[in-house]
């Protein structure tokens, strides 16, 4: 784990709009994956998600049936041991971290924003170690493949993007402006969090 942001640092509003973001990054993994599995409901996802946009939206009055909207969401998690591909494992990621968000949101006390954060760090590490292994030649200790790893752009966009979001949010009012900035800051360069065009 390379990202250990102090999330203490941040109100409950920062802290979800900081783990919606990255979601939103993550989403197009899900979709893709619904696309070639025939498993698995995006638009469930995506209406979930963008519920908790609305959420932040202080002028719109949004309620959230977490209960209902935990169980819909958990027949939308896949089994990795049900699907022979690797996408699986991404929308794994993605569904636990809409997942862990509404339980965030849900707990007025024991809450962990981390959750989202690491789950998408964890997604991008895994893909791109998978992605190393199959183009290295010759054998290469742990170490150095854990060096390749860090260094890997998509590993080095991701550590930028959460730490961009993050000292962007620390400081910023919590309105509907600051969803419009953080939501471009996150969809403008039409990729997921590992790089696949999201068109």
């Amino acid at each position: 784990m390379t990202i250990h942001l102090p999330f203490a640092k941040l109100s409950q509003w920062q802290a979800i709009a900081f783990s919606v973001a990255l979601i939103e990054r993550m989403l197009p993994n899900y979709k893709i994956f619904a696309e070639n599995a025939g498993f698995g409901n995006f638009q469930l996802l995506r209406n979930q998600v963008d519920l908790i946009w609305q959420r932040l939206d202080k002028s719109q009055k949004v309620n959230i049936n977490y209960d209902a909207q935990l169980l819909k969401l958990e027949e939308q998690v896949p089994d990795p041991q049900a699907f022979d591909f690797f996408g699986v494992y991404p929308a794994l990621d993605t569904s636990m971290a809409v997942m862990s968000l509404l339980q965030a949101m849900q707990d007025s006390e024991g809450q962990d924003f981390g959750n989202v954060s690491r789950l998408s760090e964890n997604s991008v590490n895994f893909y791109v170690e998978l992605c190393l292994l199959q183009e290295q030649e010759h054998q290469t200790s742990e170490q150095e493949l854990a060096d390749k790893i860090q260094q890997h752009p998509l590993i080095q966009w991701e550590v930028a993007t959460q730490n961009e979001l993050f000292d962007f949010l620390k400081a910023a009012p919590e309105n509907k402006t600051t969803i419009q900035t953080i939501k471009q800051m996150v969809l403008e360069q039409g990729l997921s969090n590992l790089g696949i065009e999201t068109s």
